[in-house]
Formats: C-alpha cells, structure tokens, sequence
C-alpha cells in the first residue's frame, strides 16, 4: 500500500489545470491503484485535481478537513467537485478547528504528512505567499523525512 498527500497551488488558470492534471495522472499511473490511497484536503486547486485522478484510476481516497467552516471558505464554483469527491472518499479525517485559517489548514497538511508515505507538490518552487502554503508544506516533508515529488509542467503558470 501507497500513500500520497497532496499539497499545491490554487486559482491555478485552465490551461495549468490541464497540464496539472496530465502531470498527477502520469505519476499516479506509477502505482498499482489497487493500492494507492490519496490524501487530500479537497481545495480547489491541485488539491481537487489530485483527489479526481485517484478516484478516477481506481485509488481510495482519504479527506483531511481542516476546520468546520471550511467549505465555506472555498470559492463557490469548487464546491460541487468538492462535495462529489467527499462522497467518494473512504475516510474523511476532520480536525478540531471551527474556522479556516492558515493555522487550520496547516495542521491539517501535518497531519496528512503523518499519514504519508510520500507528498505530491504541485508547486512553481517559489515561497509561499502567506503561512501554510506549498512551500510550507513542503519544506515540512523535507523536514520529516517525507520524499516529495514537485509537479510543475514545462508551460504551468500562477495567477
């Protein structure tokens, strides 16, 4: 058994969720989906674009929700993925915080670190733009010893 945490940039343009998506697929495709778990804390994002490959190649997944109004504090139009992929997921962890916060949602990138074998980051290899970003998490993984894979197409762009 294999299993993959997900960290990664948001509000990524079309033409990046593209190449993202290829780019998740592809590395997944590496696994046996038999027995491959993904991790993921469903942002919108590469977050969401992880989770739907495992779903779609056959891999369990496992949801890490950060706070309770955490939904609530993603952009609307991801709310009807989100809610799909919650209903695929075979475990649904769900931390003890009320609101979404970069602590809330660092914590839950710790905890899904616990839980890894290995850290997918879809990250353009710069700073995080405010706490618990990619970078945070990744440099988190390195820290504990996680292997990270850094996923970021030739092409792959930011806001």
């Amino acid at each position: 058994m294999v299993r993959i945490a997900i960290t990664g940039h948001r509000g990524l343009p079309a033409d990046t969720v593209r190449l993202v998506d290829d780019a998740v697929r592809s590395a997944l495709a590496e696994h046996d989906a038999e027995r491959l778990t993904g991790i993921s804390c469903l942002a919108d994002g590469a977050d969401q674009i992880f989770a739907r490959a495992v779903v779609d190649l056959g891999g369990a997944l496992e949801v890490v929700v950060p706070a309770r109004r955490y939904r609530e504090g993603l952009p609307a139009e991801s709310h009807p993925e989100y809610d799909d992929l919650m209903r695929h997921a075979v475990r649904v962890h769900r931390l003890d915080f009320v609101e979404s916060t970069p602590e809330s949602h660092m914590e839950a990138s710790r905890f899904m670190l616990e839980k890894a074998d290995e850290l997918y980051a879809v990250w353009d290899g710069r700073p995080a733009r405010g706490y618990g970003g990619t970078a945070d998490v990744v440099a988190e993984a390195r820290a504990r010893g996680v292997p990270v894979r850094v996923i970021w197409p030739q092409g792959a762009r930011r806001d």
